[in-house]
């Protein structure tokens, strides 16, 4: 075909590639996983212009440390992992995360619905996610999404286990109680 795009390389290829500093691999990277990244960027930022600052930083990084990526696992998963330090580095230089274990208070006895998230689309939850204050939504995204432990988030955000565990709580009772007024609002 006229307007066929070149063939593709492979993961190893590439990487290998972006080892010796090639522009056209690290577009490539940049081409290829972007918008990926982008959403990795956007559950942690506060906004998107955050998100794109992270962004930035998250391939500066990876551009720049590719040597530690061993090849065990996908690069993907690697340069996930790479977006996720970069975004926590820019809340915890920003202190972000300092104030925010003190939030408005939640009510402790909301009851629990459990069909709600059934009748929700994925971006609505995606919206409400967004919108928690940074605390719950670092927690929530490190535990939930990103699969870390409470011992890891401690680790990375320099708080007890025992506030990850809260914080998880809260976030999770934040949610709910948003997504119970959106419930009443739809009936």
């Amino acid at each position: 075909m006229l307007f066929e795009k070149p063939c593709q390389r492979d993961e190893m290829e590439l990487v290998a590639a972006c080892r010796k500093q090639e522009r056209k691999a690290q577009r490539e990277v940049y081409e290829r996983y972007s918008s990926r990244m982008f959403s990795v960027c956007l559950r942690y930022a506060r906004d998107r212009d955050m998100a794109m600052d992270i962004l930035q930083d998250g391939f500066i990084t990876v551009f720049s440390k590719i040597d530690s990526y061993s090849g065990d696992g996908s690069f993907e998963g690697w340069m996930r992992k790479v977006f996720i330090n970069t975004a926590l580095m820019q809340l915890r230089k920003k202190d972000v995360l300092r104030d925010a274990w003190d939030v408005a208070e939640l009510r402790k006895d909301a009851p629990f619905v459990d069909n709600v998230l059934e009748k929700l689309e994925g971006k609505d939850i995606i919206a409400l996610i967004s919108r928690m204050p940074t605390g719950f939504r670092t927690v929530f995204n490190m535990s939930v999404i990103d699969g870390f432990s409470h011992e890891e988030i401690a680790r990375h955000l320099n708080i007890s286990e025992g506030a990850s565990r809260s914080q998880l709580s809260r976030a999770r009772t934040w949610l709910q109680e948003k997504i119970l007024k959106m419930e009443k609002v739809k009936r």
